[in-house]
């Protein structure tokens, strides 16, 4: 049955103009790969949105909700039940040091939002929040004000007030038109100096690595250096993980990598390999002791829903018996290979960075490394080159993430070389598009 006229007709599609829109039926999904009612196959090249680390139809994942399900389907979050002391208990073996206690929640801006509030409500009256211009951190009120890209720009001015905006470390297009690593990490800096001239600010809220807005990976002094001066000014940094987190990086979360412990972590998506929708906000002992005597004024319906918590052991269990970290990290390298290959034939990509499975490719279109596709291109639904290639990608059977000059390589976890093979393959075919679009010599 083709269900995509009446999901068109009376639902919306999101971040779109709704003109034009028209959604393929898909009728199932299994690893890597979707299904639609013509039978053809679309491999996942991007974990749909950076979510489904597991690959679609894990058999555990679906056992344990069956399970979760014949338990408890519902409670109030007064309750304690079996299937929230067991995701604590399974979480607690994977975040970062130092987080402590959790508050669930069904996304990752219902996480930052909690993130947020707790923040204020430990330091106040301090109550501004630094976050990043190139950031996304979620479409509810809070989480949109703090992000920095077009997409806040429709809810404005009726924001939260008190976000104040960072430049990021984003060293092809360097805010601060400087050179690393003679720059002295200045965007580090610079958070210094906000924070001593604005004062009040409660916390830093940092995606370790910029998600969709082009996988941006700082380097390697940037966030030892932030969570230095957080410290150093009393001010509490919130690492958002909703797309980095659960071995997207090749560690478990992608502070690891550079050996930091924030006050605060979101996280979503994964945590449930997005079978139910979650999110967790973690804190600090510190922070959690702060509310033995102070009200702890949040909460709502669907909090620790037991049936959602019951799939974060499974997944967990899951990535152990897997041994997934190490199969991130070896297609990582790989990927990393592939893609420099896909460079040098290709004068209209201008960037390639990542790690583990979590990279991006940005384009240009001529030799002033001018982008193919702006943030204004976006919020104007103007077509861009980025848009000619998904469409021409999945015309060929491979769905990935294009954002206004840049793609998004994530694909689930468990992917395999000939898999990568196959969406890279295709890749490399439909940069065709913008090397015929691109002006100069390069």
């Amino acid at each position: 049955m083709d269900y995509s006229e009446i999901v068109r007709e009376h639902s919306f599609g999101t971040w779109r103009k709704q003109s034009g829109w028209k959604p393929i039926n898909l009728i199932s999904a299994k690893g890597s790969w979707l299904y639609d009612d013509k039978g053809r196959s679309y491999l996942d090249f991007s974990s749909q949105l950076v979510n489904v680390n597991l690959g679609h139809g894990n058999e555990r994942v679906i056992k344990s909700i069956e399970e979760g399900l014949t338990d408890v389907q519902y409670v109030s979050p007064a309750f304690a039940t079996k299937a929230r002391a067991n995701a604590i208990k399974s979480l607690l073996e994977v975040v970062p040091k130092g987080i402590h206690k959790f508050f669930f929640s069904t996304s990752g801006t219902e996480a930052n939002e909690a993130a947020v509030k707790i923040s204020k409500l430990v330091k106040s009256p301090k109550y501004k929040v630094v976050s990043r211009y190139r950031s996304y951190h979620g479409s509810t009120l809070a989480s949109m004000s703090l992000t920095g890209d077009y997409r806040r720009w429709f809810t404005e001015p009726n924001s939260m007030p008190g976000v104040v905006r960072v430049p990021e470390p984003y060293c092809f297009r360097c805010p601060l038109k400087l050179k690393y690593p003679d720059c002295g990490i200045a965007c580090a800096n610079y958070v210094d100096y906000v924070l001593k001239q604005e004062g009040n600010v409660s916390a830093v809220i940092m995606e370790p690595i910029t998600g969709t807005n082009g996988v941006v990976v700082p380097p390697k002094e940037y966030l030892p250096m932030i969570r230095k001066i957080t410290k150093e000014n009393d001010v509490l940094f919130i690492a958002d993980e909703v797309m980095t987190g659960w071995g997207r990086t090749g560690e478990w979360f992608a502070v690891n990598l550079w050996g930091i412990e924030p006050d605060i972590i979101t996280t979503a998506k994964g945590a449930s390999a997005s079978y139910l929708p979650v999110g967790v906000t973690g804190v600090s002992k510190e922070i959690s002791d702060f509310f033995e005597d102070h009200m702890f004024a949040h909460g709502h319906t669907f909090e620790a829903h037991p049936v959602v918590l019951s799939t974060i052991p499974a997944v967990i269990d899951e990535y152990k018996k897997l041994d997934l970290l190490s199969h991130v990290k070896e297609m990582s390298s790989y990927v990393e290979k592939r893609l420099n290959e896909i460079k040098e034939k290709h004068k209209s990509v201008g960037d390639v960075r990542g790690i583990g499975l979590f990279w991006g490719v940005e384009l240009i279109k001529d030799d002033k490394m001018k982008p193919v596709g702006t943030y204004e291109d976006k919020y104007n639904g103007k077509p861009t080159t980025v848009d000619k290639i998904t469409s021409y990608m999945m015309e060929r059977g491979v769905y990935i993430f294009g954002g206004a000059s840049w793609l998004v390589i994530s694909p689930p976890l468990i992917i395999n070389k000939q898999e990568i093979d196959k969406g890279l393959n295709v890749l490399d075919d439909a940069l065709q598009i913008s090397d015929q679009e691109f002006h100069g010599s390069k």
